[in-house]
């Protein structure tokens, strides 16, 4: 008998459900928000309140599109955290009444352990190039940023990690800087393709051992634009590819930097990325230079899977599920989560 999950992922502004049967993926439907442009961010109570609204069409027409009744669903995975916390709740809540109500388990899953899973979404009729383990994973998004040791699909071990800011964080506070919008991440690679990333120069941290630091060069970014434009009001507006271009090349190196040295004492040559960061062109153009210079396994998500989704919330359920895991009905979301 087929084990059919179903995937609920509600850690931010998207609400998403899959449908995997047996590891394959059969659905994945996602609602995004578009209200918190207007803001600059996302607003934590308006998102919850589309959560809601959401949830159960959402969740309707993955089941519709994998040709699936809920009544044919052997277990449900969900986010539990790290993530906003009304948002989580969303989705924890509507997971319960379900496991409930069909009497069939659930399982929690760590949402970031759902991006270093997303090179296992299998798809019908698309050839599956999965990573060896053990493997490395670099976890870029805009809230975390890691250097992760996969063992196995349930056993993980963080190396290195950000001591301030993320990466993604990073992104959208320059954007935020230079007047671009919101979100940053993607305006800002548009426009650095267009750029010199050679033409200015900035902080490059030095922190010991794997772990990273953002914060600096923000700063080192405010400082220049700042004198720049006391010199010259019109400046950015006349050099915003090549800012772009110059800021994204020195977070790539400062990134790269550290996945290199990971990869030298580990002796790992299986390198992946994930989260919404893995999506920015110019990483995903470095680490494949690299992988060929330095004859590392490189794997890249597919960009739909690139961003918050449920298609690896399921994946990484159905291996738990596989492995036994259960997880009880008072379990409650959190919005942060020490480990893996």
């Amino acid at each position: 008998m087929a084990d059919i999950i179903l995937g609920i992922e509600s850690s931010c502004d998207d609400t998403s459900a899959a449908v995997l049967r047996d590891g394959v993926l059969l659905s994945n439907v996602i609602a995004s928000q578009q209200v918190h442009k207007d803001f600059g961010g996302v607003v934590p109570e308006l998102a919850s309140r589309a959560h809601e609204q959401n949830i159960v069409p959402v969740v309707s027409e993955a089941l519709r599109k994998a040709g699936v009744t809920a009544k044919d669903l052997t277990a449900i995975a969900f986010t539990r955290g790290p993530g906003l916390l009304g948002s989580l709740l969303v989705g924890t809540s509507f997971a319960k009444a379900l496991s409930l109500s069909l009497d069939i388990p659930m399982i929690m899953v760590n949402h970031l352990q759902g991006h270093i899973l997303a090179n296992f979404v299998r798809q019908e009729g698309v050839p599956v190039r999965e990573p060896a383990f053990p493997y490395l994973c670099l976890l870029v998004s805009g809230g975390n940023s890691q250097i992760v040791k996969v063992t196995s699909p349930t056993e993980y071990e963080i190396l290195g990690q950000t001591i301030d800011d993320a990466v993604g964080e990073a992104f959208d506070k320059c954007s935020k800087m230079l007047g671009l919008g919101y979100p940053g991440g993607p305006v800002i690679d548009r426009l650095a393709k267009q750029g010199d990333p050679n033409r200015f120069k900035f902080a490059m941290p030095n922190i010991p051992g794997l772990d990273y630091s953002f914060s600096g060069v923000k700063t080192s970014l405010l400082y220049f634009v700042r004198d720049q434009l006391a010199l010259d009001p019109e400046f950015m507006e006349k050099n915003k590819e090549d800012i772009c271009a110059s800021f994204q090349k020195t977070l790539i190196d400062i990134l790269m930097k550290k996945l290199i040295r990971a990869s030298k004492e580990t002796r790992i040559r299986e390198i992946t990325i994930g989260g919404g960061v893995s999506a920015n062109s110019g990483l995903r153009e470095r680490i494949t230079l690299e992988g060929q210079k330095r004859h590392w396994n490189v794997y890249l998500p597919e960009f739909k899977f690139t961003t918050d989704n449920a298609a690896m919330i399921a994946v990484s359920g159905w291996f738990q599920y596989k492995a036994g895991v259960r997880t009880p009905l008072d379990v409650a979301p959190v919005s942060r989560m020490a480990d893996f």
